[in-house]
């Protein structure tokens, strides 16, 4: 049998990323499954697992990783730190034309590079398999709660990445005092939705339906978990189909300004494509009706479906204010501002249980048919790039973009 050797990478980007795509533990997993795999780490001083933790499960550290046949990564690798002739692993942020990485997709079709976008990788359904979005809804959802504690001044939270782990986290949690009739509207059901669920599922949250979240009163907080169509509707009356949503979305305008009036914090969780109608505009934030007073932007689209979403935040100083009335930023405790927290990092806050989570999922889903047999082609559909240095044939419409004739 055909050795193999896995490298996992430093991370190299700046502000440092201290997630990994293995930990420890499921490496000496990986290396016991599998007996012709060897992996080796490459010394890093800014992971969330140190490198004596990696030694303690058996696992080789070293300096470079010139011996690796595969490299994963989590973030985009530094052109200086690319290895010729290897298969990375890792999110590129090079599939939708993000100009910030053109000379990155330049650089690994130079060094004749298998790139492979965890974006990419999707089963037969067309469906991605692996991705950071479970954590980014179960941190969003909690700084959510942390937001409108600190915009209250009813209760005040640890922020999340100073929590050890997800359970200190949820410890936390118990000093969140919601008054009753809280009204609370979720969106999306992917892997960030059902995260953000997790957070809210904990709580002492009655989940309602979309009309009675309207329609009624209630002694306790509450939260309605929007479909499409619950926000969206033909622009000339007819039923909403959500394939013909997906197919020509121009057809259809959003209905979440009835909600405004009637709800107190937005955690939106879907995803949303600029050929989407805007779901909140600044118009109807203005409402004199209008309640919301916290969204917690999960999907933090910039200047996007949610006018209060002007810019996106960081761990560090999570939240921002929004004044409706005159479109600008204020501090979130100013009164009548909208306080809007809009990380755009969110796994990074609890980088040991994110890791352990995307571990699990490659392991279990990716390395079957990366070390296995791969019945379906999922690793070669998505490859962007190839050993020849040229882009794989579901990616060529990158080639103008790798020209750099698009902008």
């Amino acid at each position: 049998m055909k050795k193999i050797t896995i490298g996992i990478i430093k991370e190299g980007k700046v502000p440092p990323d201290h997630r990994v795509p293995l930990t420890p533990k499921q490496c000496g997993m990986i290396q016991s499954t599998y007996s012709n795999v060897e992996i080796l780490v490459q010394a890093s001083p800014v992971r969330s697992f140190k490198d004596e933790e990696y030694k303690q499960e058996g696992i080789r550290v070293v300096e470079s990783l010139e011996e690796a046949d595969i490299v994963f990564g989590v973030k985009e690798v530094n052109v200086a730190d690319l290895i010729p002739n290897k298969t990375f692993f890792f999110f590129s942020h090079t599939i939708k034309k993000q100009p910030y990485n053109r000379m990155l997709l330049q650089a690994v079709l130079d060094k004749k590079i298998r790139l492979v976008d965890y974006e990419t990788l999707k089963n037969k359904q067309n469906k991605r398999v692996i991705g950071f979005g479970r954590y980014a809804g179960i941190v969003g959802a909690y700084n959510s709660f942390r937001t409108y504690g600190l915009k209250s001044g009813r209760y005040e939270l640890k922020p999340a990445h100073l929590c050890k782990h997800r359970l200190e986290m949820e410890e936390e949690m118990n000093k969140i005092d919601l008054p009753s009739d809280y009204k609370i509207v979720l969106t999306g059901f992917g892997r960030v939705g059902h995260g953000a669920r997790e957070i809210i599922d904990r709580l002492p949250i009655k989940e309602v339906t979309p009309e009675e979240l309207i329609s009624s009163s209630f002694d306790q907080p509450v939260f309605a978990h929007l479909e499409l169509e619950d926000y969206y509707q033909r622009k000339d009356g007819k039923p909403f189909e959500k394939s013909d949503f997906y197919q020509s979305p121009q057809e259809y305008k959003s209905s979440f300004a009835n909600y405004l009036p009637h709800c107190d914090m937005y955690i939106p969780c879907h995803f949303w494509s600029d050929k989407s109608p805007i779901i909140i505009s600044k118009s109807e934030l203005k409402m004199a009706s209008n309640r919301l007073a916290v969204v917690g932007d999960i999907s933090c689209d910039i200047d996007g479906p949610i006018a209060s979403t002007i810019r996106a935040s960081k761990m560090s100083d999570p939240i921002y204010g929004y004044d409706p009335q005159t479109e600008q930023e204020v501090d979130f405790s100013t009164e009548g501002a909208i306080a809007v927290m809009a990380v755009d990092n969110l796994p990074c806050e609890l980088p040991k249980d994110a890791s352990e989570d995307f571990g699990n999922e490659l392991i279990r889903i990716v390395l079957p048919n990366l070390l296995q047999s791969d019945p379906d082609l999922m690793i070669d559909r998505a490859a962007i790039t190839t050993f020849e240095g040229e882009l794989n044939e579901p990616y060529l419409y990158l080639q103008d973009y790798v020209d750099g004739k698009e902008a």
